[in-house]
């Protein structure tokens, strides 16, 4: 069969072409804004990504067009699929139905940390030999691709509460009926087709009642709005973490590099590994407890976390240049970015930590929430705040509380232009963005090579 998948490039999209070409399926897509990592995975697959979305991109006509969710009615190529009346499915449709199918799926969902958590708990079922397959938003260091099909009936999958495509306005994690699902977290995000907390939490509890009564439920119970949701009817047994009457870690380093697993007041294990943060503590002890549910004994999982390689654009370490070290992560949220900061304030300790933010996702960029961005900041020594002119609300004001430690830019290269000349040796360089953001960790690295 042929499959032409609209939005290709995208880490979803990318990874359900990837999965489709491994079961067979001939493989096109059309995309613009293409960037790494997704296009170097297509490439890397022979996949043929056509530029843009002219009709003509047809002409090769396929089987059945596959449509993801950054495709709307108006847009020239999808508007040809539907004069031609040519079949088509959504993304997580074809998945469920083609991949998902007679599968033991495991799913990650919450508002922060599924790509960590997913990966993590791949490879932990990796390690204990049960070759899972997987469809994650990133690319997991210790597989270097972001979907496969495995070989035996586990599959994870990162389950993203964003709408399925034009045509079905549903979560798109409700089409994937897992037996184990992970709940992270749960705040208001998706400004651009949500209009409050409660109505992603209405589509968290449609996911809910589609786990069944025999299949497990590991929740956060520290986070009150998961617990407001699973209040809205639950059929399945729950397994808290997070909570010192249950299941808990306790740091033994203040990075979180090293720390123990406990049940109650029984200790179960103890984890030493690369990664920081006791962000991504809670998102391994999330993953310890869902590859525990299908099988994998808890020493087994701790003993695997030490051979995690992380995920790129997950505090990705990019490159150092005279003593300066650059730093990738996908933070966007202020959740997130205060997360991530922090986590790499205890990890450096009294060093100068430089922030770099790209206002790019559609709730920042609505001003949803403006008024946490200084706080989730404020661990920097200094913050370079990347705000196009198109903005509908005042930075400047939200960040007034930072003072002199906040400098704000329209685009990166001024961003480049202003920051390279203030860096010296020692410096840490944390950039987030949940885009491409023109390049500039490589731009960054080689202006700092070509200055010094």
């Amino acid at each position: 069969m042929h499959l032409h998948i609209l939005g290709i490039c995208g880490t979803f999209m990318g990874g359900v072409a990837a999965l489709a070409q491994a079961a067979g399926h001939r493989v096109t897509g059309s995309d613009q804004h293409v960037y790494p990592p997704m296009s170097d995975q297509l490439s890397a697959l022979g996949i043929e990504v056509r530029e843009g979305f002219d009709p003509a991109h047809l002409d090769d006509v396929p089987d059945c067009v596959v449509v993801g969710n950054v495709i709307s009615r108006g847009n020239a190529l999808l508007e040809a699929v539907l004069d031609r009346d040519l079949p088509y499915l959504s993304g997580p449709e074809w998945l469920a139905r083609h991949v998902l199918q007679d599968r033991w799926v495991l799913a990650v969902a919450g508002t922060h940390g599924k790509t960590t958590t997913s990966s993590l708990l791949a490879h932990i079922l990796e390690s204990a030999g049960m070759a899972p397959g997987f469809l994650i938003g990133g690319v997991p260091g210790n597989f270097g691709e972001t979907a496969r099909l495995g070989g035996t009936p586990f599959f994870v999958v990162e389950a993203d509460e964003y709408d399925t495509a034009f045509f079905d306005k549903r979560a798109k994690f409700v089409h994937y009926r897992p037996r184990t699902l992970v709940l992270n977290n749960l705040e208001y995000d998706h400004a651009d087709i949500y209009p409050d907390l409660a109505a992603i939490q209405r589509q968290f509890h449609h996911l809910i009642r589609t786990v069944p009564g025999q299949g497990a439920l590991i929740v956060n119970g520290r986070d009150a709005a998961l617990a407001e949701t699973l209040a809205m009817g639950c059929w399945t047994p729950v397994t808290p973490f997070g909570v010192d009457s249950g299941w808990h870690a306790r740091l033994l380093s203040q990075d979180g590099s090293r720390f123990e697993v406990w049940n109650a007041d029984r200790r179960e294990g103890t984890v030493a590994w690369t990664m920081f943060g006791a962000h991504n503590v809670g998102n391994a002890l999330a993953a310890l407890l869902a590859a525990r549910h299908v099988g994998v004994p808890l020493e087994v999982g701790c003993a695997a976390l030490a051979a995690f390689a992380g995920v790129r654009r997950r505090l990705e370490r990019r490159g150092e240049v005279a003593g300066i070290t650059v730093y990738d992560d996908f933070a966007h949220h202020p959740t997130a970015i205060a997360a991530t900061v922090g986590a790499l304030r205890r990890r450096i300790g009294s060093t100068r930590l430089v922030a770099v933010v790209e206002l790019r996702s559609n709730t920042m960029r609505l001003g949803t929430h403006q008024a946490s961005l200084a706080d989730a900041l404020r661990d920097a020594d200094e913050a370079w705040i990347a705000a196009p002119a198109s903005l509908n609300w005042n930075v400047v004001d939200s960040l007034a509380v930072l003072g002199s430690a906040a400098q704000l830019a329209p685009d990166a290269g001024t961003i480049l232009a202003g920051l390279v000349p203030r860096l010296r040796a020692g410096d840490q360089v944390l950039v987030m963005s949940n885009g491409g953001f023109d390049g500039f960790h490589d731009r960054l690295l080689a202006a700092l090579a070509g200055e010094r």
